[in-house]
């Protein structure tokens, strides 16, 4: 009876400290999370209205798996080569750089005929679903690292934490992605119901929010894709650090991309 209440006290005293940390874990990566959601919701505008959910479904499926890569591959990583990390991580970065920059230079430069290939190209489901969990994969290694350095004591404890903050982070994250796309179609159901005024607004208002989401989705690649460079550089901070790492996001970004369509004008001769 005292070994089972020992063992009962000891399960308690874990989860205890596994919930202290998964709280520190999840504040330091809080705005990542925010980054990702912009990110991905993005993803969804233009699909059709019965395949939004089922959308939303498979990537977060996508997502879980990228957790439990990151999960472990930080764990082996750490115990073997540390520095691998960095490296790993600034690829992440000029490749976020990178997808932003890309969607820069197009709408700038690319003519309204291929702006609408590229849209129809994207707009394939299968292409969306793996461009937005590639994007997820590197998101993911962020929080995951992120979430992995604000944590400490045993290594089980450190373990079930990085668990939860993952569980924690795609089930956020896609559970408002999906309430999110089925605005206006909640919208829709309140005008049936005669709540026609407050039924519009929602609809009307959806296509707003959804582009919204897009510049706001842009903007984060180029802002953690900055932090990471300015980070791994350490390059000091000559204006506030939100404005310098959207500034070195966006020209790391253009600088990918100019050679990338470059070599594709090439290719195209």
């Amino acid at each position: 009876m005292f070994s089972l209440l020992t063992l009962l006290d000891d399960v308690a005293t874990t989860l205890d400290d596994v919930a202290v940390m998964t709280k520190v874990a999840m504040k330091k990566t809080a705005a990542l999370m925010s980054d990702d959601l912009a990110v991905n919701a993005g993803v969804i505008d233009g699909a059709a209205a019965d395949r939004e959910l089922p959308i939303v479904k498979a990537i977060f499926y996508g997502s879980l798996l990228n957790k439990v890569y990151c999960i472990v591959g930080v764990l082996i990583i750490m115990a073997i080569y540390p520095p691998l990390l960095i490296g790993i991580l600034l690829i992440g970065g000029l490749y976020l750089s990178f997808e932003g920059g890309h969607k820069v230079y197009e709408k700038l430069f690319h003519s309204k005929e291929k702006i609408e290939q590229s849209k129809k190209f994207v707009g394939t489901e299968k292409s969306r679903i793996k461009g937005a969990v590639r994007t997820d994969l590197i998101l993911s290694i962020e929080i995951i690292v992120i979430a992995k350095s604000s944590l400490s004591g045993s290594m089980l404890d450190q373990i079930i934490a990085l668990i939860f903050v993952g569980l924690a982070a795609s089930f956020l994250i896609y559970g408002l992605v999906a309430l999110i796309v089925k605005i206006d179609d909640f919208g829709l159901f309140l005008i049936k119901k005669e709540f026609k005024k407050t039924g519009l607004a929602l609809v009307r208002i959806m296509p707003k929010i959804m582009k919204g989401l897009g510049i706001v989705g842009t903007t984060a690649m180029f802002l953690v894709g900055g932090g990471i460079i300015g980070h791994t550089f350490h390059i000091p901070y000559f204006v506030p650090e939100i404005i310098q790492n959207l500034i070195v996001g966006l020209i790391a970004g253009l600088l990918c991309v100019i050679p990338f369509e470059m070599y594709l004008k090439y290719k195209a001769q």
